[in-house]
């Protein structure tokens, strides 16, 4: 802690002074009704000659990868033509929630942050949690890469169903409550060194200290909003569990008890927003495929691997219409879990046997949306209609009031 928010050195040795108070404002979970978000990504994309009607509007066909989910399409929306515009194939996966790839955010002033993080900076104090991250620490690029925070950071996952049961449901011991206790006030010390170090220093500071306290002050806010989200929670019970602890098997089998566990934090409150990544340790195998995920993703237009890609597709986009008709039993106020939640599925990757991330898979679920479509969008230049501009609309849906994220052009209609 103490390196982290050592103060960072000045040019022109002066600095600003602190005034008001940085910290968040304490706020109860408003719980019933609440506005909810879960994104859950795919590494390698989907067959979408498999997966686009040709029909658009309410009308459209059933496809073989519709084919899952057909049960449930009253409650989704499918989308083509949305994406970023950016380039990179694997390396550009992670710019599925962000629109921002990570190596051109660095003067940007909310970096690559993306659309789960944002959200979770500004109602995330609601609750436990101020977001949930799940996945895995496996694969072709080393580790679930659908969450970053502004600074440019990954948020590292929960990676197995007893981990993320823990999480939600198994409460700290007394002993360990103290010890948290001792923590906190240690580092509450520690903040208020730094803070009156601050104070102590004066002046006018360059252009160039500038920007360097600005960060320096970000980097303490953020602190300080984590240390009071710990300490506001350190004496409350968490919800009592629904079954016994489960035992981990492997990505594929714990795929339908991930989407569970989620569901579960969602209604009892512990978060309001989720991710779920489907990542490089989805083994094919546990369907009964031979060949590697990112073996078959490069099919070449062979038969045989475009068929084990379709199976292996078709069990994920089920288990996600499980998922969204799940949400819709959980009972919310005078509706349903559903009506709540924005519900985002798709991938940063449109074609991953060639490489591109455009033209991306996007389907959309609950939110008080009206569902039951396959809605088509231009994917000219001239008249690209931004991806971004989609999570523009769902911030504003979920009480945030901004008119920009990432790569958007203004507001999805």
């Amino acid at each position: 802690m103490g390196a982290t928010l050592a103060l960072p050195g000045l040019c022109s040795l002066s600095a600003k002074a602190l005034s008001g108070n940085p910290t968040v404002q304490v706020a109860k979970g408003a719980g019933i009704g609440a506005r909810r978000f879960v994104a859950i990504g795919n590494l390698l994309g989907y067959q979408t000659k498999q997966l686009f009607p040709k029909t658009t509007g309410r009308d459209y066909e059933k496809t073989t990868l519709l084919e899952p989910l057909w049960e449930q399409r009253e409650l989704m929306t499918v989308f083509r033509g949305l994406d970023h515009g950016v380039k990179g194939g694997h390396f550009a996966v992670h710019s599925f929630l962000s629109g921002v790839l990570n190596s051109e955010a660095q003067n940007r002033p909310t970096g690559n942050v993306s659309i789960d993080q944002f959200l979770a900076e500004e109602i995330g104090h609601q609750t436990r949690f101020p977001s949930l991250t799940v996945g895995s620490e496996g694969g072709i690029h080393g580790g679930c890469q659908l969450a970053w925070t502004k600074s440019g950071v990954r948020v590292p996952p929960v990676t197995n169903p007893a981990e993320l049961f823990d999480k939600l449901f198994v409460s700290d011991s007394a002993e360990r409550r103290i010890r948290r206790e001792q923590e906190n006030h240690v580092q509450a010390s520690i903040l208020d060194s730094v803070r009156e170090e601050a104070k102590r220093l004066s002046g006018q500071v360059n252009q160039e200290d500038k920007a360097k306290l600005e960060e320096y002050f970000t980097s303490v806010r953020d602190v300080e909003k984590r240390l009071e989200l710990r300490q506001r929670w350190t004496h409350l019970a968490k919800p009592a569990a629904p079954f016994a602890k489960p035992a981990n098997r492997n990505a594929v089998d714990d795929l339908p008890l991930m989407y569970e566990l989620i569901a579960l934090a969602l209604h009892t409150d512990s978060t309001r927003i989720a991710t779920l990544e489907v990542g490089g340790d989805f083994l094919p195998q546990h369907l009964g495929i031979k060949k590697d995920y990112h073996g078959i993703s490069h099919h070449g237009n062979d038969p045989e691997s475009i068929a084990a890609l379709i199976t292996l597709e078709r069990y994920q986009i089920a288990q996600y219409g499980k998922f969204v008709g799940r949400l819709a039993q959980l009972k919310d106020a005078e509706g349903t879990l559903l009506d709540s939640t924005t519900v985002l599925f798709g991938s940063g990757m449109g074609d991953a046997n060639s490489h591109k991330n455009t033209d991306l898979p996007i389907f959309l679920a609950g939110g008080g949306y009206p569902h039951g479509q396959f809605r088509e969008v231009a994917r000219e230049v001239n008249h690209k209609v931004p991806l971004c501009n989609l999570f523009v609309d769902i911030a504003q849906k979920m009480g945030v009031e901004t008119h920009a994220f990432g790569s958007s052009t203004g507001r999805f209609a």
